[in-house]
């Protein structure tokens, strides 16, 4: 696993030189398998010759690209100049054996699963890094009281705790997918034109893909075969549902009227160009906005697993904007999630205060079973409690002070429970005597 503060920056691995250097890696790893294998003319000399002296130059290669209109060959014809350069006159060039019995789509195919592979791992660090925040967060406001809401509506107490550690759960299962995923997409193929292996020996895949990390492709067509890319690409945007969801909640409580969450707000940042008070959740709605690019991606990747009969490139054009796009994306997204996150500002009082907003009325579900308890039926506590439930409503919706539910409750003759029993029932920490089961489990949450 690549450690989060020294690995390179993603965007890197998408660069033409990052691809090269693969292709050419890939390339020499190929002349060394022929070398082993000994069934064609390369000495294990010229392998060796080959890997000292093999090299490119982007910008050499991008000049010849632009008379062969072949990203491949314009690569192949630079790099075999470097072998060759200090190779005796009259001497048979070694370079004659760089791609020898290979296809194109053998060497992008698996350089671009190597390439997918390094950026997966860089997002499975991302993943675990956040939801090891959320995790810390969580037990860090076990405690904190706050109001849980159903259709944007005041439901029953929970804790602030409780959010955090969902999105731990939903981060670990993302990490789990990303595991699976990273496994799904780390194949390579070097099988020939269609996949018949007519001209390279079975081993020098083997050879290749092992040296790489990979596993071989059991059946390639041309192509590796895109249903692998748009499964991954499926679990990214799965992934960036998680964030999106995290940062839509972030900038729900961010809101004026609610006000129990903010975004970190920097020494010197400003929030509007006219108006000075402003302290915007900006960096959250970047992260929803990305989100619908990695979303939009997928179906990318899905239009591209169906390709005509062994291989066309139509998948070609689409891979090289929208792999790299959600990539670069996602990451992004998580490092703005871990900044936000671990410096979140609560406001826990102002959390009491939405919890006592609607005047007792979140209680309703205790009173409703506190009164079939004592013999009625339901339907008819029911009607006790909706009629004194909507009165308080009333009152609150009209902005007049009035009594509050359990005022109205304790006023109703057909209410018939004690004011013990109502002293009992209006404790918020009634509703959480159940709330250690959920943290004894979030303490088994493990990233690994």
């Amino acid at each position: 696993m690549i450690d989060r503060y020294t690995r390179p920056e993603i965007g890197h691995i998408f660069t033409l030189e990052n691809k090269y250097a693969i292709w050419q890696e890939i390339e020499v790893l190929a002349c060394e398998a022929q070398a082993e294998l000994g069934k064609i003319g390369i000495t294990k000399e010229e392998a060796q010759w080959i890997r000292n002296h093999a090299a490119f130059k982007k910008e050499e290669v991008d000049a010849i690209e632009a008379v062969t209109n072949h990203d491949v060959i314009a690569f192949l014809t630079n790099m075999g100049s470097y072998i060759d350069a200090d190779v005796p006159e009259g001497d048979p060039k070694p370079s004659r054996w760089v791609h020898f019995g290979m296809t194109s789509t053998d060497l992008g195919d698996t350089a671009l699963c190597y390439q997918l592979k390094q950026a997966t791992e860089i997002i499975l660090a991302d993943c675990k890094q956040l939801g090891e925040i959320c995790k810390r967060r969580a037990f860090e406001e076990r405690k904190t009281l706050c109001v849980g809401r159903t259709h944007g509506i005041h439901a029953e107490p929970m804790t602030f705790g409780m959010k955090f550690g969902s999105w731990a759960w939903e981060l670990k299962r993302d990490y789990d997918r990303l595991k699976d995923a990273l496994d799904n997409i780390s194949y390579g193929a070097i099988s020939g034109a269609v996949g018949t292996y007519s001209s390279i020996d079975p081993f020098i895949e083997e050879y290749v893909c092992e040296h790489l990390g990979l596993k071989h492709d059991p059946l390639s067509t041309q192509v590796i075969s895109r249903d692998h890319h748009a499964y991954l690409a499926s679990v990214l945007a799965t992934t960036a549902c998680t964030c999106e969801r995290i940062a839509t909640e972030i900038r729900s409580l961010q809101k004026t009227d609610t006000l129990e969450a903010e975004e970190p707000f920097r020494k010197g940042q400003k929030g509007s160009s006219a108006m000075p008070h402003k302290r915007n959740p900006i960096t959250m709605e970047k992260v929803c906005g990305l989100a619908r690019i990695c979303k939009a991606n997928a179906q990318v990747a899905y239009d591209n697993v169906a390709l005509w009969h062994e291989r066309d490139i139509s998948h070609s054009s689409t891979e090289r904007i929208a792999l790299p796009d959600t990539f670069i994306g996602l990451d992004h997204m998580f490092q703005c999630l871990i900044r936000v996150v671990d410096g979140l500002v609560l406001y826990p009082e102002q959390m009491k205060a939405n919890l006592n907003k609607t005047r007792g009325m979140l209680f309703s579900s205790k009173v409703l079973l506190a009164l079939v308890e004592t013999g009625i039926t339901r339907e008819d506590a029911y009607k006790i409690v909706q009629s004194n439930a909507m009165a308080t409503w009333h009152d609150i919706q009209q902005c007049v002070s009035g009594p509050t539910f359990r005022e109205r409750l304790e006023a109703d003759p057909a209410c018939t429970l004690t004011s013990e029993e109502l002293d009992r029932i209006f404790d918020p920490w009634s509703f959480l005597t159940r709330i250690d089961v959920v943290f004894d489990r979030l303490e088994t949450l493990q990233f690994d």
